[in-house]
């Protein structure tokens, strides 16, 4: 055999080169490293803005997305259907994905039935759990949550009530009498409750109507310039009262006084191109969603098209609780070794 290559010394070049060319294609130069830029998560040191600038690029993407999709089933809004047939595969939120990456740990407060939400969780000094807290940054004043239309379930303020330490709720609902008996004894001392509505303008009561409030005039009558969490669930006005809100911070140039709205959107028999102005309306006003459920209890007692749906978005625009850096000096504390 070894006169063989010595005989024709041209195949022992070929199968050389050969081998080398096999193991340059096969064995990688260097460990792979992907495109996408991934950023360490660190909760003890937040990078806010570092977390926001990812996620604002790859909300940018979603937006994009619904353009093509869009395209391709439209061009125009008007020619969108809400629920279509079964010859069009998409419904209307498929066009609103809950696609804001949130910059903080998002976790399911209240029953796991309708009436829980899922909300942002960022630790608090306040705290009850080990190491954790509900909804707000680590501050020192009073976490602020109003309820706005609360029916007959309470657990989402009961947990967070449990909880915190320092957390208040202002609810209002002018079709129950109060908090429901979800909320121990122990901590409804910490809750205020009021049989009013929210509107885009205040309206007085009159004999067959409750008192109505603008949400700047709630506040006004709680001494508060921010609300962390605002909850509403006002069945299919959140169209008409979230634009008067809106357009109202819109012309004074100010932000919206919240930091994270938990949304029950009612969309029933409305038409495409109306819900897309609105809904490109929260976007211009600085709310991202970050977390969407659809209501599946409607769709099981009603048997008709999902038209309910949950939606829980951040305010990125504003100095609020969940856009500023967290402050030196006010980590939380360290976990314990046996804790969670």
């Amino acid at each position: 055999m070894a006169s063989v290559w010595k005989r024709h010394p041209r195949y022992t070049i070929f199968l050389v080169v050969l081998l080398l060319s096999t193991c340059f294609i096969l064995i990688p130069s260097a460990p792979y490293e992907p495109s996408f830029k991934h950023m360490a998560y660190d909760d003890t040191t937040l990078d806010v803005k570092q977390r926001f600038a990812l996620s604002g690029a790859l909300y940018e993407k979603a937006l994009m997305d619904r353009a093509a999709l869009l395209k391709r089933f439209g061009p125009l809004p008007e020619d969108v259907e809400t629920f279509p047939d079964h010859d069009k595969p998409y419904t209307i939120w498929n066009f609103f994905p809950a696609a804001f990456n949130c910059p903080y740990e998002v976790r399911h407060l209240g029953t796991l039935a309708d009436g829980g939400k899922w909300s942002l969780v960022v630790w608090l000094t306040c705290t009850a759990l080990t190491g954790i807290t509900l909804v707000s940054l680590i501050i020192p004043f009073i976490l602020r949550l109003t309820p706005i239309g609360i029916s007959g379930d309470s657990t989402f303020e009961a947990e967070l009530l449990q909880n915190t330490k320092h957390c208040k709720v202002w609810g209002y609902d002018f079709s129950v009498q109060g908090f429901t008996s979800d909320i121990p004894e122990s901590e409804k001392w910490r809750t205020n409750f009021h049989a009013h509505g929210l509107a885009g303008k205040d309206r007085p009561a009159t004999t067959n109507d409750p008192a109505m409030y603008s949400l700047q005039s709630l506040m006004a009558m709680n001494g508060h310039d921010h609300i962390d969490l605002l909850k509403i669930d006002i069945e299919g006005w959140e169209f008409e009262t979230l634009e008067e809100i809106i357009k109202s911070y819109s012309l004074s140039g100010e932000p919206l006084p919240f930091a994270q709205l938990q949304l029950e959107i009612h969309v029933w028999d409305m038409p495409f191109a109306p819900f897309l102005n609105w809904w490109e309306m929260l976007e211009a006003a600085g709310l991202r969603p970050f977390w969407t459920e659809p209501n599946l209890v409607y769709v099981d007692y009603a048997k008709a098209t999902p038209s309910l749906t949950e939606y829980s978005f951040i305010n990125i625009k504003g100095d609020n609780v969940l856009t500023r850096p967290a402050r030196p000096g006010r980590l939380p504390p360290p976990r314990h070794p046996h804790g969670p």
